[in-house]
């Protein structure tokens, strides 16, 4: 044994009893009233005791019952001295039960306080202790010293094994609250990244919508002040209202998205280049992809077709969609083109926030010139 273990008490969680399972604290109730009910069964029925004796005994009953539960208090707070001094006033009294006559209480105080003093003490304060009140016991009583060696030893083993139960049960308690403890802290990490996901979502419809609503409106705007050509204001209102129109359908998606309701991939990705002409193809095995996965594969296409209608106009865009060993990869190439009226209108949702985006997932975003125009590949770990 190490040090500590002399000196230190027991945990509280095995001092405290209050967890405890219902049928331990019937248990341990019951041992207390039998033990209590053979202190006054002993003290009332005496054969040939004085009355004032029977009382004098009641009082010293109830006082250290009155000891006892101060001294499971003051173990709990781990106070010593008062510890000590609560044991003490049972072994005192039992010590005044055994000169008036009362030989059993006497046997049964001065066991019970070696038991309780193995139990909730320091090991060092309860060696002392018990060995005091143990040897009292040994030293008054009239069975052959076997048979009392076997019965101190005995009551010393249940005494420790009591205390190692407790520690036991405090242990697991222990075990519990950091489990509960790492559980909540898990669930509010969750809590927190699924925050972080719909702020994404956000972010990537409204500010695309809405800041590309913002810059043909204010042409318009500036248009009108102007006196510019009808149709050229036209053209921006109608662009406008394309903007909030997209906007809408993918906010409806988005939404769609974070309840779980979404569609297969492939299928996205076929309705989202139906309108340009542009081609599809899908490799490997097909399987189902996390909600972060299969929003990011959406996300990097649609600015990835974005670019291409700002950037080069009329191109020819090949999408594929692989699927990997733990991976899934999307490819986005064009064949080049001339760049749209709406090329400097900032709409889109940012190639770099479609990267960062990757990188939180553990994956990777790649673009830049390829043999005829722009590549976008995305990999993402699945």
């Amino acid at each position: 044994m190490t040090r500590e273990t002399w000196v230190d008490w027991p945990s509280r969680e095995a001092l405290a009893g209050d967890r405890a399972t219902r049928i331990r604290r019937l248990i341990t109730w019951f041992v207390r009233g039998a033990l209590l009910g053979l202190l006054v069964w002993t003290t009332l029925f005496r054969g040939g005791a004085p009355g004032w004796s029977v009382a004098l005994g009641l009082v010293v009953i109830a006082v250290c019952a009155a000891a006892v539960v101060v001294y499971f208090r003051v173990t709990l707070e781990q106070r010593l001295w008062l510890s000590l001094g609560a044991l003490g006033i049972v072994l005192g009294a039992g010590l005044l039960a055994r000169g008036t006559g009362f030989d059993i209480p006497a046997e049964v105080m001065w066991c019970a306080g070696a038991i309780l003093a193995l139990e909730r003490l320091p090991l060092r304060a309860a060696v002392v202790v018990t060995a005091l009140a143990l040897g009292a016991f040994a030293a008054v009583n009239e069975d052959p010293w076997p048979t009392t060696a076997a019965v101190t030893a005995g009551l010393a083993l249940a005494g420790y094994a009591l205390r190692l139960d407790a520690e036991a049960r405090g242990n697991a308690q222990r075990l519990l609250d950091q489990e509960r403890a790492a559980r909540s802290a898990e669930a509010e990490s969750a809590a927190l990244d699924e925050r972080a996901r719909i702020a994404r979502e956000i972010h990537d419809v409204l500010a695309h919508s809405l800041s590309a609503q913002l810059v043909h409106l204010e042409a318009a705007r500036l248009l009108i002040e102007r006196g510019g050509d009808r149709e050229q204001i036209l053209g921006r209102v109608v662009a406008a209202r394309s903007m909030a129109s997209e906007g809408l359908a993918e906010t409806r998606q988005a939404l769609s998205a974070l309840r779980g309701e979404m569609t297969p991939v492939e299928d996205f990705l076929r309705e989202l280049v139906a309108s340009d002409g542009a081609s599809v193809a899908v490799a490997g095995e097909r399987r189902p992809l996390t909600a972060e996965a299969s929003q990011t594969v959406r996300r990097v296409a649609q600015e990835a077709l974005t670019n291409v209608r700002k950037h080069a106009k009329g191109a020819k865009v090949t999408v594929c969609l692989a699927y990997g060993e733990g991976e899934v990869t999307l490819d986005v190439r064009d064949s080049g083109g001339a760049p749209s009226e709406i090329t400097a209108s900032g709409a889109g949702y940012g190639l770099l926030g479609m990267r960062e985006r990757a990188e939180l997932l553990g994956g990777s975003l790649e673009a830049g010139p390829g043999e005829e125009g722009f590549v976008v590949r995305l990999k993402v770990p699945t």
